[in-house]
Parts: C-alpha cells; structure tokens; sequence
C-alpha cells in the first residue's frame, strides 16, 4: 500500500491538482488557479485528437494481433519434442532486448533507400516493388511502428499464454480425445475455456503497454511524418517537458488515465461475465 500511495496514487493526484493551475515547469510567474481552461483547451486541440486517435488505432490493431499470435506460438511451443526450449528462448529473446536497441536496429533496417529490409523487397520482387520510405511515408510509418512493437513484445504473452496452457489438466484433453474431438473442437471446448483468466490478464495488460506507446515514435520518427504517428504519451512529454507547459501537460494525463482505466474496466467486466455464462 505505501508503494502503491508513493508511485501511483499520489502523483495521479498531484497530476489532477496541477491539471486547474497554470503551472509551468520554469516561471518566474505565480502559480494561479485557472479552472477548466486547461481542459477547454486540450479538448480544442487539434493536435490531441490526432495523437488520441493514433494511440487507438495502435492499441485496436496491436492487441488483437499480438494476443493472437502469443497464443498460437504458446500453443506450437507447448509440445513435448526435442529442443522445444530452444525455440521458446528464440521467442522470448526481443522481450530481454531493451527496446531503444530494438529500435536502432529496424531504423538502419528499413533505411531509405538502401536499407536491408528494401533489398530483400527488391529481391523477392524481382526489383519491381520498392524502394519504401518506411519511417517518414505517412501510410507506411504506423504500420512499421506496429509490425515493430508487435515482433518484439510477443514474447512475453507467449510466455503468460504458455503458463495458462501447461495449467489445463490433460486428462481434459484425453476425455476429449474418446469423445471424439476434433484437435478445433478441443481447442474451443477446452483451450479457451481453460485460458479465461489467462485471456484477462493478457489482454489488459496488452492494452496498457499499447496505450503507453512511446520509446518506438520518439526513437524512430518523433511523431512525424506529419503527426502520423503522434502518440498520446508523446503529446503529454512534449507540453510538459519540451513546452514546459505542466498544467496543460497534467489535464492530458488525467484523461488518458481515466482511458485507460476505462476501457480496462470495460475488458475484464465483460471477459469476466463470459466466463460466469
């Protein structure tokens, strides 16, 4: 609980304080009371609503995504062959790489134009496709960002997915088999059921970490081009700490905590009556 008061609740508070104040990170000036303004504001700003709905077009196409593939590795590495823990730590390895690192690597893969990722699009394609501007072309950045962020944070689902899959008794699995179960229909009448709990946590926590975009863009392409991949995160750091402005920076981070804590809430509500039914 003091943990939880020192680092979560009390600068949630404080940031909820700052959000009716003018406060700046360096002024001469008085601190003022302002009211709603900050939040009048930021709810007129373009800028805003193009870096919220870039973070929910993120979290809308990486949390499917991700979530599904984790369980289809986790489901091929759950079996009892030869060198099976090989191809988990190959799975697992991008999740121990920091991702800063991570994202230094693809920038000098999908360099423009010579970028290793260009010459194997020119290889395949017989030089008929490419080269692609990947990082600074505004259809293509969010898609790279996506393809990045998913390759290397699908490991550790895998890995929660994998713990849940080993947790199911086989002795389901071998009813199943002399009722005569397809291997789908124990995937659906075993499987899933067996993964609920599994589903929830995997899930919102997914949903968290994309909601919390930020390393890959800042890195990357700075929220360019042209704001195509701007993030909610982003736009907080750059008012408050490039901008200086603290206030406005605060009154953006309540309304993506109460986001974030919404559409959670909303996720384990209705995974959890799914499971009651």
């Amino acid at each position: 609980m003091l943990l939880l008061l020192t680092f979560l609740i009390a600068p949630f508070v404080m940031a909820v304080i700052l959000s009716f104040t003018n406060q700046r990170l360096i002024s001469p000036l008085p601190t003022r009371f302002i009211g709603m303004r900050n939040y009048i504001r930021l709810f007129g700003d373009r800028d805003f609503w193009i870096a919220m709905r870039n973070t929910a077009t993120f979290a809308a196409v990486v949390v499917p995504l991700q979530s599904g593939l984790a369980l289809l590795l986790a489901i091929l590495v759950n079996r009892r062959i030869r060198g099976i823990n090989l191809f988990r730590g190959i799975y697992f390895v991008p999740v121990v790489i920091t991702m800063v690192v991570v994202c230094v690597i693809w920038y000098f893969l999908l360099l423009y134009p010579q970028g290793l990722v260009n010459a194997l699009v020119r290889v395949v394609s017989m030089g008929r496709l490419g080269p692609y501007d990947w990082l600074r072309d505004p259809r293509l950045a969010m898609p790279t960002i996506i393809l990045i962020s998913i390759w290397q944070g699908v490991g550790f689902q895998m890995v929660i997915y994998l713990a849940g899959l080993q947790g199911i008794p086989r002795e389901l699995y071998e009813a199943a088999v002399i009722d005569g179960a397809s291997p789908w229909q124990q995937f659906l009448h075993v499987t899933m059921p067996g993964l609920r709990n599994t589903h929830i946590f995997v899930l919102v926590t997914t949903t968290i970490l994309a909601f919390k975009l930020f390393t890959q863009v800042e890195v990357l392409t700075q929220g360019g081009p042209l704001g195509a991949t701007n993030t909610l995160v982003r736009y907080i750091f750059v008012s408050g700490y490039k901008e200086l402005k603290v206030g406005y920076a605060s009154a953006a981070s309540v309304i993506f905590v109460l986001a974030v804590l919404l559409i959670a809430s909303i996720q384990r509500k209705l995974l959890t009556e799914e499971r009651e039914i």
